[in-house]
């Protein structure tokens, strides 16, 4: 089994959607951006996903800071990246995105063995008593674990 050690989580992810199903798919990265992921340098709270006309994944907004010791030839911090599926992954996908409320998010970014992995999943926005319905189920689970619940 090959060892994963993540690198960064979309904790708004959770919050902000309901998690319907998830994909792992290969990222299209050039070496300073790898060399800044092992250094840990990465936000993934406001990336997205989007399909294009030529059934190309392509995730925008993902922020890897630049590499501490890159020269001229360092990357673009927010460029689009292109996302590495199976064509049979990818029709799946377009089908649950065609329903309506339906979107593609980053979970998480990792490293499998020697390799960049993202998670991301399709969800379906929450609206805000949704929101307020978890935080207090939270609340309440937190207070039952510290043995403080009245």
């Amino acid at each position: 089994m090959t060892a994963i050690k993540l690198i960064a989580k979309n904790k708004r992810a959770t919050y902000d959607y309901f998690i319907e199903e998830t994909y792992e798919a290969g990222l299209v990265l050039v070496g300073t951006e790898v060399k800044a992921l092992r250094e840990g340098k990465c936000t993934m709270t406001e990336a997205f996903c989007t399909i294009d006309a030529k059934s190309e994944v392509w995730i925008h907004q993902l922020k890897i800071a630049p590499y501490t010791f890159g020269t001229y030839a360092n990357h673009e911090e927010t460029r689009k990246r292109k996302l590495l599926l199976n064509l049979q992954e990818i029709v799946k996908l377009e089908k649950d995105l065609a329903t309506k409320g339906q979107t593609l998010i980053p979970t998480k970014i990792y490293f499998k063995g020697s390799r960049v992995k993202l998670e991301i999943a399709t969800a379906k926005g929450k609206k805000l008593y949704d929101k307020r319905e978890a935080t207090a189920k939270k609340d309440v689970e937190r207070k039952l674990r510290q043995g403080t619940m009245e």
